[in-house]
Parts: structure tokens; C-alpha cells; sequence
């Protein structure tokens, strides 16, 4: 019973897809916060629309985009040679576009909640706006940030439908933790399962566990 290699796979997955995440949905909510613009709310609703909308629905546009006849997947091939169905890469898409709504919502609500007048005390001293964001505006909203960074990382971590219908389930390839414990369920392989579920569940605590007491003791402070 092999129940590493979906492991770090699910990990390294996980991990790779919450950086994007975190890099993406903080300048989305940034722009978002402090700009209007043109088709703002429709580009908002699409940011959030793979957490309204079934796994599966989401997997399947991907295909459509980035499968050999899809758009985007005939541009990569002919372009570059690359093929990115049924490879780690494609899991990593699927879990970004999933849980990247949840990165967005967090630290967007975290920005909103930042009170402006520091920004423009700093802006009337002369420094500037990047300067403002990393400097002041990320250390107010570190609570909301590092929120969406546990929970984007856990929903990556347990994403299935989406992942299933682009990336498939090859053992040592794209098997990752949800579709091994699916897969181990279906060949009567309990044990596999069984220990798979528990891992996924103390390592979830864990990280919830630990994100509460931060937040507490932040709060405290």
C-alpha cells in the first residue's frame, strides 16, 4: 500500500496553487478595494463564480479550454510543445481556480476593514503607493490574508471533482490524496482509505486549529 506519492503529490500541489492564489487574489482584491472601473462587478462575479457552481462544471470548462481541441490547449502545443491534460499541472490549474474564491473573499474583506486613514497619513508624508501596501496596508490586513492562505490551502488539498476531470487519476502522476481515497473505496481497499481520510483530517485540524489560536492571540494584542 503505496499512500506516499499521493501524499506529496496532494502537498506539493496544494502548496504550488496557493502561492498563485495568494499572488493573484491579493492584487484582485486590491484593485477591487481601492479602484472603479468599467465591468467591475461582472469581473468580481467571475472571480467568485467556481464557488458557486459544481467541481465538476469547473473541471469540465477547463477541459474545453485547455484539452488538445480547446483554445488555450491548441495555442500551448503548437506553440510550445506543451501538453498540460492529465499531468500535475492541470491539478494544480483546477485547484487554483477552485480556491481561489475563497483567497479572493478573505483577504478583500481583510482590505476593507483597514482603516484609510493611515494610508493617506503615509500618502501626505510622500511615500509611495507600493511602499503604503507592503508597509502599511498588508501588516493591518495579515489577519484576513493568512486566513485565506490556511483556507485556500485546505480546499486545494481536498479538491476532487475539478481535479478528476482534467488531471484523471494516474497512480505516481496525478493521483492526489482525494482521488486516491475515491479510487481506494472503489477497489474495496479500506485500509488505503481509512488512512488517507485520517491524514487529511488531522492535518486539517491542525492548520485550523493553529490559524484560531494566531488569530486569538493577534486579536489579544
Amino acid at each position: 500500500m503505496n499512500i506516499w506519492e499521493p501524499i506529496i503529490l496532494s502537498l506539493k500541489v496544494a502548496t504550488i496553487s496557493t502561492i498563485f492564489t495568494l499572488i493573484i487574489g491579493t492584487f484582485f482584491a486590491h484593485i477591487f478595494t481601492k479602484y472603479n472601473f468599467p465591468f467591475k462587478d461582472g469581473l468580481e462575479v467571475i472571480f467568485t463564480l467556481p464557488m458557486t457552481i459544481p467541481p465538476t462544471i469547473v473541471g469540465y470548462l477547463l477541459l474545453i479550454l485547455l484539452g488538445r481541441r480547446g483554445p488555450v490547449g491548441i495555442f500551448l502545443e503548437e506553440v510550445f510543445g506543451i501538453r498540460i491534460i492529465f499531468t500535475w499541472v492541470a491539478a494544480c490549474i483546477a485547484s487554483i481556480v477552485v480556491s481561489l474564491p475563497l483567497m479572493y473573499q478573505s483577504i478583500k474583506s481583510s482590505l476593507q476593514g483597514v482603516n484609510p486613514v493611515y494610508e493617506k497619513a503615509a500618502k501626505t508624508l510622500g511615500v509611495s503607493n507600493i511602499k503604503i501596501f507592503f508597509k502599511i496596508t498588508v501588516p493591518l490586513a495579515l489577519p484576513g490574508i493568512v486566513s485565506g492562505i490556511v483556507l485556500s490551502f485546505s480546499r486545494a488539498l481536498g479538491e476532487f471533482g475539478a481535479t478528476l476531470m482534467v488531471a484523471g487519476n494516474i497512480p505516481g502522476k496525478t493521483e492526489t490524496i482525494p482521488l486516491a481515497i475515491y479510487y481506494a473505496v472503489e477497489s474495496n481497499n479500506k485500509e488505503k482509505a481509512n488512512t488517507l481520510m485520517l491524514i487529511v483530517i488531522i492535518f486539517s485540524f491542525i492548520n485550523i486549529y493553529l490559524l484560531n489560536k494566531w488569530l486569538k492571540k493577534k486579536r489579544m494584542n
